[in-house]
């Protein structure tokens, strides 16, 4: 065959190559001799005939076993070759080489085995309901192969190869099979593809399938048989909505991820392995294990859950270009930190995109559920759900998901303990994605049966009760609901305070800082005895995402006027105003501190303490544009309410000139009027000290940038004050 030829149909089959449903480039072995090639080439062919590849129930089996006995002919070829130049190479004999079309066409086999290995190895390893999916398409991918199987077998050069008369007789039977070969699909599978479908427009026209039916579709032809069937069905379908699989009905995905559900309940009821693990953690947590974000040296953690950076436990695994999984924090620290490189393998990086390690991850929060040790939610995980929440608002997941929460607020109303703990966890979840799930959630009367659970012994339910309510409640409609509950807020305020998990408290926390952004709850909230006080306490000693949640809350609070009575009582000034060192919340803090400082008596109290103006001029230093704006006017109102005393006292600090001169030239346009303000007030105060401070630059030009700044803004020559914030409440679903 002529060279031009030869490149055609190699150009036609790397075409053809992307329609595999394996992503990623394929390379042929290089620079090898024509033994070392043979060799590799036997090699992966035996290896993919041996390994015993099952796809789940009949789907692609007829197509996966001819696959297979087509690569086996080719081991034989492989071997057949093996052999020859083996025997052939010993001294005083050469083993004659081959042409450049046969190796062309080795290198192209070894591709085409490979693919072959991998598309084996995808239908073994999909959930069922998926390859039903795809069934087309996978179908598709298995014709692709035969076809180019049998181009290349066409190209072959078979006299050039001295093969015996066996080995030769079967490649050209192959060549003819393969030229015969047509798409093969399943009639079977189709049906029952069609069928999931009809399930869908049932629910889609608002009534529910027949639940024979469904048993006929979900066990007896998909073989799911239980509730962790079901749950392995849904985490696969969820991944492919979330790694964006392409080509993929995210609508239908969506609508397949929620009849699912709905028939893991339907089907196979509550009593599943999900009660006993809830029940176990429940009381090894009584029992006193870490709540705590550390683990007990009692403990000792599985080599593939540390990452091989940190070496501790990974929080949100991912995987690099290179397949190796890291901690996102520990590989996107190494990336920024400049290097290209794999840090375990040393291989290059061939780009930095990191793709979320879902599988173990869920393996990691299942280890950590057996043994009663927290696992945060990574915000990829919040990405996740966002993903997965836009692909369940077809009318038909909506629908099945409605009619799964009234069997959970059902099951949560008159099921046993083991029940209700599933029927909680499982409400949870679904509301954690979409406003239309979140709407039917509530209106189906689940917020007074999930407030009972907050004061549970078990620490499973309390932990999975708060945070259902926490997921309500970013509905807006659902906050009155929850404000309006008899003795809602009370409980959500004994779980802040006396939570059995340091995740319940921090879910507490966050739904207190959701449901404060109304601002007619905001004066019920200050007035709850212990709310302020707990959501002070948690901004001193909490973890890092408590912490942001209380600190949030205290400035939604802050924001009515009549908070600050409550702010100064609870201690929760002295916890805003240490949290203006702490560079995760300072930012927040300081908007809060300002509003609070309008005050004259709170003003006094702050500024009692030179500690509170130092940090607040440290923000102004290394903070960020918005939380230097917030110190600033901060400092403003401290100055404008605190006396005559105090603004000296803060005109005396040696880096208060330049950090205002900083300020009014390169910060945000609200700060520049915020120092330009402050700057006025400070010359004013008749002392040396003002004086001084007008060394840093000429109190005429400082007077006239104040002035022009003051006559932009009438609110600041009425003594109001205004911080950034991002007061557009945005919570996470948990």
């Amino acid at each position: 065959m002529a060279v031009d030829e030869m490149s055609s149909a190699l150009a036609f089959l790397s075409i053809r190559r992307r329609r595999l449903p394996v992503a990623g480039a394929f390379f042929a072995p290089a620079d090898f001799s024509d033994l070392a090639l043979i060799h590799i080439l036997a090699s992966l062919a035996r290896e993919l005939v041996t390994s015993h590849y099952s796809p789940h129930a009949q789907f692609q089996r007829r197509n996966s076993r001819s696959l297979v006995r087509k690569v086996k002919i080719l081991l034989c070829l492989f071997e057949f070759l093996k052999d020859s130049l083996s025997s052939s190479s010993s001294p005083p004999r050469r083993p004659p080489p081959f042409p450049r079309s046969a190796i062309l066409c080795f290198r192209e086999l070894y591709i085409l085995v490979f693919r072959a290995k991998l598309l084996l190895e995808y239908c073994s390893q999909s959930s069922r309901l998926w390859l039903l999916l795809r069934n087309p398409q996978i179908s598709g991918n298995f014709h692709d192969l035969n076809q180019e199987m049998a181009t290349l077998l066409d190209v072959l050069p078979l006299d050039a190869l001295h093969l015996s008369a066996d080995v030769r007789e079967q490649i050209e039977l192959l060549q003819r099979q393969t030229r015969r070969s047509k798409l093969y699909v399943h009639p079977q599978d189709e049906d029952l593809r069609r069928k999931l479908f009809s399930f869908l427009n049932e629910f889609e026209q608002g009534e529910a399938p027949d639940a024979e039916e469904l048993r006929a579709a979900f066990v007896d032809q998909l073989g799911i048989r239980d509730a962790t069937d079901c749950r392995t069905e849904i985490e696969f379908l969820e991944e492919q909505i979330y790694n964006q699989e392409e080509d993929a009905d995210f609508a239908i995905l969506g609508g397949v991820v929620a009849l699912t559900r709905y028939c893991r309940f339907l089907l196979f009821g509550f009593q599943e392995i999900d009660v006993e693990r809830c029940s176990n953690q429940a009381r090894k947590l009584s029992k006193g294990l870490p709540s705590q974000g550390s683990l007990d040296s009692s403990f000792t953690i599985p080599k593939d859950f540390c990452c091989p950076i940190s070496l501790d436990l990974m929080r949100d695994p991912v995987i690099t270009s290179t397949g190796q999984t890291y901690d996102r924090a520990s590989i996107t620290q190494w990336i920024d930190e400049g290097h290209y490189t794999c840090p375990n393998s040393g291989l290059m990086l061939a780009h930095n995109l990191l793709v979320p390690n879902r599988a173990l991850r869920t393996l990691i929060s299942q280890w950590c559920s057996a043994h009663g040790i927290p696992y945060d939610t990574p915000e990829s995980a919040e990405a996740s759900a966002e993903s997965i929440a836009t692909a369940c608002s077809s009318k038909a997941a909506v629908e099945a998901n409605r009619a799964t929460a009234t069997i959970l607020v059902r099951q949560l109303s008159t099921g046993s303990e083991d029940e209700r703990t599933v029927s909680v966890r499982e409400l949870r979840l679904l509301a954690k994605t979409g406003r239309e799930n979140r709407a039917f959630i509530a209106e189906t009367g689940a917020i007074p049966l999930l407030s009972k659970l907050l004061c549970t012994w078990n620490p499973v339910a309390q932990e999975n009760a708060v945070t259902a309510i926490l997921n309500l409640s970013i509905h807006d409609v659902n906050k009155s609901r929850i404000m309006d509950e008899e003795g809602c807020l009370r409980l959500i305020v004994s779980v802040l305070r006396q939570g059995w998990t340091t995740e319940a408290r921090e879910n507490a926390a966050a739904t207190l800082f959701s449901l404060s952004a109304v601002h007619e709850h905001k004066k019920t909230i200050l007035d709850e005895p212990g709310a302020v006080e707990a959501l002070a306490r948690m901004l001193t000693d909490g973890r890092p995402r408590g912490r942001k949640d209380a600190v949030m809350a205290l400035f939604n609070l802050s924001t009515h006027p009549e908070s600050w009575v409550r702010m100064m009582d609870m201690g929760a000034v002295s916890a805003l105003v240490g949290a203006v060192e702490d560079e995760g919340v300072a930012e927040e803090a300081a908007g809060a501190l300002a509003l609070l400082l309008k005050q004259p008596i709170v003003a006094e109290v702050v500024g009692s303490e030179e500690a509170a103006i130092n940090s607040l001029l440290g923000l102004m230093r290394m903070g960020t544009a918005k939380g230097k704006e917030n110190a600033v006017a901060a400092l403003q109102e401290l100055c404008q309410r605190g006396g005559f005393v105090l603004t000296q006292r803060v005109a005396r600090m040696p880096s208060l000139g330049a950090l205002l001169h900083t300020i009014l030239f390169t910060g945000t346009k609200r700060a520049r009027r915020k120092a330009a303000l402050l700057a006025k007030i400070c010359q004013r105060c008749a002392s040396p000290a003002a004086m001084a401070l007008g060394s840093g630059w000429a109190i005429d030009r400082t007077s006239a940038m104040t002035n022009d700044s003051l006559r932009r803004s009438s609110s600041f020559g009425s003594g109001e004050v205004s911080v950034s914030v991002p007061v557009p409440i945005s919570v996470h679903a948990i």
